[in-house]
């Protein structure tokens, strides 16, 4: 870990200041911008990203923070509530709002504290009420789009690339049972994916999944990572709560995982802790249901299962069996869906295998 820290005092003096793993990408008597928001060295302030009203709808506003450090060091976005129904990273950047002082801080945190307000007001899972839209499937947005693409475009412009690295916070939604682990993107570029290692492994949770798909454009990246990643900017995705709950167990994990990153990237004091015994996971795939109907999970999250093992039952309203859904592969299940309502393509589980080296 010491020797990734190292690395990374080696980049920021060599890489542009164009590049995500350069320098802050402001001068230390610049005032630090999001929207309306300035922040100057050692300030704190926070209030709102502005997404006005467009035709069928009346916008939204994004509650941020930005924590200004007293002395210079490298720019950390950390995005909760991407998902609405996702709580404990909304509460731990609540936290560390609160906690997290200028004095004590080099670099600059930006903290988007929901980043899908109609989402989370109107409690739903996955998708806008608004448009119907999933926030983390229409980066990088539309200026002129549906409420969901317009607060895409905000968040791109306005926050994601004004990152040197970038957590999404997410949590098992309101229908997932989930053991919490950490998407860790593998691009295929040795100094943006040692970089997101350094995250994931910091991030301190002992289940890390390899997630190994092509990069995406920046022109269409889809999810809240591939548009930092695609913009050259170090990104893991974090799951830390399952079933919308936000018990302090899961909040911990999320709070305690961005005070270690902060050690990891050298913008707070202390030692980093070392994150031993992670199980690594490749490979995922998410299960659908073939049809609209009753889930009944034969498994648990964490469970280890067979290929072809059973994962659930699909029933009718009258308890008669539709189909067993059937693992495609054995691995481990990292989400199962834990409330009986599905409709056709929707998710019922995640499996992984087992990273065989």
């Amino acid at each position: 870990m010491k020797r990734l820290a190292q690395t990374f005092a080696l980049l920021f003096a060599a890489v542009p200041v164009a590049a995500s793993l350069a320098a802050p990408t402001v001068a230390t008597a610049t005032p630090f911008t999001v929207g309306t928001l300035h922040a100057g060295m050692g300030e704190a302030v926070s209030g709102y990203l502005e997404v006005p009203a467009a035709a069928g709808d009346s916008g939204t506003r994004i509650p941020v923070s930005i924590v200004r450090g007293a002395k210079p060091g490298p720019v950390l976005v950390l995005i909760a509530g991407v998902h609405g129904y996702e709580y404990p990273g909304v509460t731990a950047l609540q936290e560390l709002r609160q906690t997290v002082t200028p004095a004590s801080l080099a670099g600059t945190l930006v903290l988007v504290h929901i980043a899908n307000p109609p989402s989370f007001y109107g409690r739903t899972i996955y998708t806008s009420p608004v448009d119907g839209k999933n926030l983390n499937r229409v980066f990088p947005g539309k200026a002129a789009g549906t409420l969901s693409e317009r607060m895409a475009y905000a968040l791109t412009r306005e926050v994601i690339e004004k990152a040197n690295f970038l957590i999404d916070l997410h949590a098992g939604d309101g229908n997932e049972a989930l053991r919490p682990y950490v998407y860790m993107p593998v691009v295929g570029k040795p100094e943006l994916d040692a970089a997101s290692r350094g995250l994931a492994l910091a991030f301190g949770l002992d289940h890390i999944v390899y997630d190994d798909a092509p990069l995406l454009p920046p022109e269409a990246s889809l999810y809240t990572d591939q548009t930092a990643l695609s913009r050259g900017i170090p990104a893991i995705t974090t799951e830390t709560g399952q079933l919308g709950l936000n018990g302090r167990e899961w909040v911990d994990l999320a709070v305690n995982g961005i005070h270690n990153v902060l050690r990891h990237l050298q913008m707070t004091a202390g030692t980093e802790k070392p994150n031993t015994g992670v199980v690594w996971l490749t490979g995922y795939e998410v299960v659908p249901s073939p049809a609209q109907g009753i889930f009944r999970a034969a498994v648990r999250d964490g469970y280890a299962i067979a290929a072809n093992g059973v994962l659930g039952v699909l029933v009718n309203p009258f308890g008669e069996t539709l189909t067993e859904i059937r693992s495609p592969f054995a691995g481990v299940v990292n989400y199962v869906v834990g409330t009986p309502p599905v409709n056709a393509g929707d998710p019922v589980a995640m499996v992984s295998r087992l990273k065989a080296d």
